[in-house]
């Protein structure tokens, strides 16, 4: 090892001190801000991740629409069906409708389902906890488990079902009156959007109240594992009329994905500055060392040091303590996540919130998902602003003539 290095070891952690002041009050400042930075973008991240899976698990990677409801929908499943990596596909039909159970409503959106082909690109069975999606007929109906909650209803109660047509009829003097259907399921995705706000019925049932005949609102695609879904659209939309668009889940909810990235990218930006600010006391007391070993520094230079090494002395002390700091933050904020859940309900349970945070949580756990790429550009960043923290101490012992330096008192 250089002598400059060692020389820089033992500073940090001199010989008969088993706890060194200095370096751990540092290294502190700099693993709580990598901590927080950990914690927030794993968190961060695991929104993004959980919308993306949801997304994928209850509408497929790819999405087929029109201006309007499509017709002739078979031909669209067939052309669709014939592009390399598409695993599947599946016609579906959606609109608000209103439920009603003895003299408790709910306004959901109902999702019509062709259960021939439904459970190829959505695995609806993956999230019942009640009931089984093969008793679903055209009377029948399953509800997501906050509905069923909010109208006391459970698996074998008969609910009504009024549809968007009921105005329409009404202004021209018919009468339209409500469906009943029973309920044979009951589901609990885990997102609290869906979860409060989701019935599936079978596609006939949609297609009936919404006065659709034989049209649909849209296709779900399900592609094969490792097929690029970018590419997949783009061979989807050669094979589809002019008027019929293929949509990746990442172009239709394209504008919340790009709020979602710059709030990412904003924290992260705001957090980084608690690690600059931990440099800067870095800084400071690598100043303070200089000033104080003034005349060590002019001992090394008169032996024969030259001032890149010894600018390399306290640069180096930088990069341990970055190094030490990171190391620290890493195991501070992964302990942190795997805690995260039993955090927030003893917070929620505490202020007597719990009630709040079901009601405008949008997952039923924090979620968390930490990318290697994240957690590779905070270890990077860390380490290199502790390294730069010792830029100007390096430059200030580097600059001190031996001569002048052993005269210092």
């Amino acid at each position: 090892m250089p002598w400059y290095l060692h020389l820089a070891a033992r500073q940090l952690f001199p010989t008969g001190r088993r706890f060194p002041f200095f370096t751990i009050i540092s290294a502190l400042g700099v693993a709580l801000g990598v901590a927080l930075l950990v914690i927030v973008m794993s968190v961060m991240g695991g929104f993004a991740y959980e919308i993306r899976h949801l997304i994928v698990d209850t509408e497929g990677e790819v999405q087929v629409k029109a201006r309007g409801p499509i017709g002739d929908y078979a031909s669209v499943l067939a052309l669709v069906g014939s592009v390399p990596g598409v695993a599947a596909a599946t016609p579906y039909a959606s609109d608000a409708v209103m439920i009603k159970f003895g003299d408790r409503p709910a306004f959901p959106m109902l999702r019509g389902l062709d259960l021939s082909s439904v459970e190829k690109v959505t695995p609806l069975d993956r999230f019942l906890i009640a009931g089984s999606l093969r008793d679903m007929d055209d009377d029948s109906v399953i509800l997501s488990d906050q509905i069923a909650a909010s109208i006391g209803a459970t698996v074998g109660d008969s609910i009504e079902v009024y549809s968007p047509l009921i105005i329409e009829k009404l202004s021209a003097d018919s009468v339209f009156l409500p469906r009943q259907v029973r309920i044979v399921g009951i589901l609990h995705i885990g997102h609290q959007q869906l979860d409060s706000s989701t019935v599936y019925g079978t596609l006939r049932l949609a297609q009936d109240l919404y006065g659709l005949g034989s049209l649909v609102h849209g296709v779900n695609v399900r592609l094969s594992p490792g097929v690029n879904e970018d590419d997949a659209v783009a061979r989807i939309n050669r094979v589809l009329p002019a008027d019929i668009r293929a949509f990746s889940w990442e172009d239709s909810f394209s504008e919340f994905l790009w709020v979602l990235n710059l709030e990412r990218g904003m924290i992260f930006f705001l957090l980084l500055f608690i690690v600059i600010v931990a440099a800067f006391s870095v800084t400071s007391s690598l100043l303070i060392s200089v000033v104080r070993k003034t005349r060590e520094i002019g001992l090394l230079g008169a032996l024969g040091g030259r001032p890149i090494h010894v600018a390399a002395c306290f640069c180096a002390q930088g990069l341990f303590i970055g190094i030490l700091g990171t190391v620290a933050g890493l195991a501070l904020g992964f302990t942190a996540l795997a805690f995260r859940n039993n955090v927030v309900l003893w917070v929620a349970r505490v202020t007597q919130r719990e009630e709040v945070l079901r009601r405008f949580y949008q997952f039923s756990e924090l979620p968390s998902h930490t990318s290697a790429s994240t957690v590779a550009l905070i270890v990077v960043l860390t380490i290199v602003i502790s390294t730069l923290a010792g830029l100007l101490p390096a430059w200030r012992a580097a600059r001190l003539k031996p001569v002048e330096a052993l005269r210092n008192e």
